[in-house]
Protein backbone atom coordinates (compact mmCIF):
# COMPACT_ATOMS: atom_id res chain seq x y z
CA UNK A 1 0.00 0.00 0.00
CA UNK A 2 1.03 3.42 -0.97
CA UNK A 3 2.06 5.34 2.19
CA UNK A 4 0.16 8.32 0.67
CA UNK A 5 -3.25 5.80 1.55
CA UNK A 6 -2.61 5.48 4.91
CA UNK A 7 -5.08 7.19 7.55
CA UNK A 8 -3.78 9.81 9.14
CA UNK A 9 -4.34 8.90 12.47
CA UNK A 10 -6.76 6.38 14.52
CA UNK A 11 -9.76 8.84 14.38
CA UNK A 12 -9.90 7.89 10.28
CA UNK A 13 -10.38 4.10 11.36
CA UNK A 14 -12.95 4.94 14.20
CA UNK A 15 -14.80 7.72 11.82
CA UNK A 16 -14.93 4.89 9.41
CA UNK A 17 -16.08 2.34 11.23
CA UNK A 18 -18.77 4.74 12.97
CA UNK A 19 -20.22 5.81 9.64
CA UNK A 20 -20.06 2.31 8.10
CA UNK A 21 -20.48 -0.11 10.73
CA UNK A 22 -21.72 -3.19 8.97
CA UNK A 23 -18.65 -5.35 8.63
CA UNK A 24 -18.14 -9.00 7.16
CA UNK A 25 -17.00 -10.93 10.06
CA UNK A 26 -14.76 -13.97 8.46
CA UNK A 27 -13.78 -16.82 10.35
CA UNK A 28 -9.98 -17.91 9.76
CA UNK A 29 -10.07 -21.07 10.72
CA UNK A 30 -13.73 -22.19 11.71
CA UNK A 31 -15.97 -23.98 9.20
CA UNK A 32 -18.43 -21.47 9.09
CA UNK A 33 -19.61 -19.25 6.44
CA UNK A 34 -18.58 -15.33 6.77
CA UNK A 35 -21.69 -13.54 7.75
CA UNK A 36 -22.15 -9.50 8.03
CA UNK A 37 -23.07 -7.75 10.90
CA UNK A 38 -23.46 -4.24 12.40
CA UNK A 39 -20.19 -3.73 14.97
CA UNK A 40 -19.58 -1.05 17.64
CA UNK A 41 -16.30 0.18 18.30
CA UNK A 42 -14.88 0.24 21.40
CA UNK A 43 -11.83 2.40 21.88
CA UNK A 44 -8.20 2.71 24.31
CA UNK A 45 -7.81 5.95 25.89
CA UNK A 46 -5.62 7.69 22.79
CA UNK A 47 -8.52 6.87 20.72
CA UNK A 48 -7.11 3.41 19.15
CA UNK A 49 -9.60 0.64 18.38
CA UNK A 50 -9.32 -2.23 20.70
CA UNK A 51 -12.06 -4.16 20.10
CA UNK A 52 -15.45 -4.31 18.17
CA UNK A 53 -18.56 -5.47 20.07
CA UNK A 54 -21.91 -7.06 18.51
CA UNK A 55 -24.32 -9.77 18.79
CA UNK A 56 -25.15 -12.82 16.39
CA UNK A 57 -27.94 -15.02 16.14
CA UNK A 58 -27.16 -18.55 18.04
CA UNK A 59 -28.35 -20.09 15.22
CA UNK A 60 -25.96 -19.05 12.93
CA UNK A 61 -22.97 -21.56 12.56
CA UNK A 62 -20.32 -18.82 12.99
CA UNK A 63 -21.11 -18.82 16.40
CA UNK A 64 -20.41 -22.68 16.79
CA UNK A 65 -17.09 -22.07 14.89
CA UNK A 66 -16.08 -18.87 16.62
CA UNK A 67 -16.47 -20.80 19.75
CA UNK A 68 -14.10 -23.72 18.38
CA UNK A 69 -11.84 -21.08 16.62
CA UNK A 70 -12.05 -17.84 17.98
CA UNK A 71 -9.78 -15.96 15.08
CA UNK A 72 -11.47 -13.88 12.41
CA UNK A 73 -11.31 -11.18 10.06
CA UNK A 74 -13.44 -7.80 10.33
CA UNK A 75 -13.92 -6.08 6.63
CA UNK A 76 -15.56 -2.84 7.04
CA UNK A 77 -16.16 -0.96 3.44
CA UNK A 78 -16.88 2.61 3.67
CA UNK A 79 -17.04 4.96 0.47
CA UNK A 80 -15.92 3.98 -2.51
CA UNK A 81 -16.84 4.38 -6.20
CA UNK A 82 -15.50 4.52 -9.90
CA UNK A 83 -14.00 7.75 -11.06
CA UNK A 84 -14.49 8.23 -14.53
CA UNK A 85 -11.75 9.86 -16.93
CA UNK A 86 -14.40 12.46 -18.04
CA UNK A 87 -14.05 14.00 -14.58
CA UNK A 88 -10.76 15.32 -15.63
CA UNK A 89 -9.67 17.70 -18.52
CA UNK A 90 -5.81 16.12 -18.93
CA UNK A 91 -6.71 13.67 -21.55
CA UNK A 92 -4.20 10.61 -20.93
CA UNK A 93 -5.81 10.29 -17.46
CA UNK A 94 -7.14 6.86 -16.72
CA UNK A 95 -9.51 5.67 -15.04
CA UNK A 96 -9.52 4.44 -11.22
CA UNK A 97 -11.53 3.50 -8.04
CA UNK A 98 -11.13 5.83 -4.71
CA UNK A 99 -12.20 3.44 -1.58
CA UNK A 100 -11.60 3.78 2.18
CA UNK A 101 -11.26 0.25 4.11
CA UNK A 102 -10.27 -1.19 7.54
CA UNK A 103 -9.36 -4.50 8.85
CA UNK A 104 -9.20 -5.91 11.54
CA UNK A 105 -7.68 -9.19 12.71
CA UNK A 106 -9.40 -10.55 15.96
CA UNK A 107 -10.08 -12.49 18.21
CA UNK A 108 -13.71 -13.51 19.35
CA UNK A 109 -14.90 -13.65 22.91
CA UNK A 110 -18.71 -14.59 23.66
CA UNK A 111 -20.42 -12.15 26.15
CA UNK A 112 -23.62 -13.63 26.69
CA UNK A 113 -23.70 -11.46 30.07
CA UNK A 114 -23.60 -8.37 27.71
CA UNK A 115 -26.19 -9.35 25.18
CA UNK A 116 -28.97 -6.50 26.34
CA UNK A 117 -25.87 -4.35 26.09
CA UNK A 118 -24.97 -4.77 23.14
CA UNK A 119 -28.38 -4.94 22.08
CA UNK A 120 -29.37 -1.28 23.34
CA UNK A 121 -25.77 0.15 22.52
CA UNK A 122 -26.33 -0.52 18.74
CA UNK A 123 -29.85 0.72 18.76
CA UNK A 124 -27.72 4.09 20.23
CA UNK A 125 -25.69 4.06 17.80
CA UNK A 126 -28.04 4.03 15.08
CA UNK A 127 -30.96 5.80 16.27
CA UNK A 128 -27.92 8.31 17.15
CA UNK A 129 -29.62 12.26 15.96
CA UNK A 130 -33.15 10.94 15.35
CA UNK A 131 -36.10 12.29 16.29
CA UNK A 132 -37.48 10.23 18.91
CA UNK A 133 -34.91 7.54 18.54
CA UNK A 134 -35.93 3.94 19.11
CA UNK A 135 -35.02 1.79 21.59
CA UNK A 136 -35.07 -1.69 23.04
CA UNK A 137 -38.05 -1.83 25.23
CA UNK A 138 -40.77 -0.23 22.96
CA UNK A 139 -40.52 -3.70 21.82
CA UNK A 140 -42.30 -5.30 25.36
CA UNK A 141 -42.87 -8.59 25.66
CA UNK A 142 -41.50 -9.31 22.21
CA UNK A 143 -37.95 -8.80 23.33
CA UNK A 144 -37.21 -11.38 26.16
CA UNK A 145 -37.89 -14.65 24.00
CA UNK A 146 -35.96 -13.04 20.64
CA UNK A 147 -33.38 -11.93 23.12
CA UNK A 148 -32.91 -15.52 24.12
CA UNK A 149 -32.10 -15.94 19.77
CA UNK A 150 -28.85 -14.01 20.00
CA UNK A 151 -25.77 -13.78 22.15
CA UNK A 152 -23.43 -11.11 22.35
CA UNK A 153 -19.79 -11.06 21.39
CA UNK A 154 -16.41 -9.22 21.71
CA UNK A 155 -13.60 -9.01 19.08
CA UNK A 156 -10.46 -8.26 20.68
CA UNK A 157 -8.11 -6.32 17.96
CA UNK A 158 -4.71 -8.19 17.12
CA UNK A 159 -4.00 -5.94 13.98
CA UNK A 160 -5.53 -3.52 12.11
CA UNK A 161 -5.09 -2.33 8.32
CA UNK A 162 -6.68 0.38 6.69
CA UNK A 163 -6.58 1.83 3.31
CA UNK A 164 -7.69 5.23 2.55
CA UNK A 165 -7.19 5.61 -1.64
CA UNK A 166 -9.27 8.75 -1.71
CA UNK A 167 -7.27 11.14 -4.09
CA UNK A 168 -4.30 11.91 -1.94
CA UNK A 169 -2.41 10.92 -4.76
CA UNK A 170 -3.90 13.45 -7.46
CA UNK A 171 -2.66 16.66 -8.57
CA UNK A 172 -4.28 19.30 -6.93
CA UNK A 173 -5.82 20.66 -9.72
CA UNK A 174 -6.91 17.12 -10.72
CA UNK A 175 -8.39 16.31 -7.18
CA UNK A 176 -10.42 19.55 -7.45
CA UNK A 177 -11.82 18.25 -10.57
CA UNK A 178 -12.94 15.12 -9.46
CA UNK A 179 -14.32 16.22 -6.21
CA UNK A 180 -16.13 19.04 -8.37
CA UNK A 181 -17.74 16.96 -10.38
CA UNK A 182 -17.75 13.28 -9.02
CA UNK A 183 -22.04 12.40 -8.08
CA UNK A 184 -21.43 10.72 -5.10
CA UNK A 185 -21.77 13.75 -2.40
CA UNK A 186 -19.74 11.03 0.14
CA UNK A 187 -17.34 9.67 -1.37
CA UNK A 188 -16.50 13.57 -2.51
CA UNK A 189 -16.82 14.18 1.48
CA UNK A 190 -14.09 11.70 2.48
CA UNK A 191 -11.76 12.59 0.28
CA UNK A 192 -12.30 16.17 0.98
CA UNK A 193 -11.54 14.62 4.32
CA UNK A 194 -8.23 12.70 4.10
CA UNK A 195 -7.02 16.06 2.23
CA UNK A 196 -7.88 18.04 5.43
CA UNK A 197 -10.60 20.12 3.65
Amino acid sequence: MSPAFAPRSDEDVLALVNAYPLAWVVPLEADAAATPLPLLAECSDDGRIVSLFGHLARGNPLVAGLQAAPRALLLFQGPQGYVAPRLVSNPTWGPTWNYAVARFHVRIEFVPDETDDALERLARHLEAGRADPWTVDRMGARYAPLRERIIAFRAHVERTHATFKLGQDEAPGTFDEIVGGHPDPELREWMLRMRGD
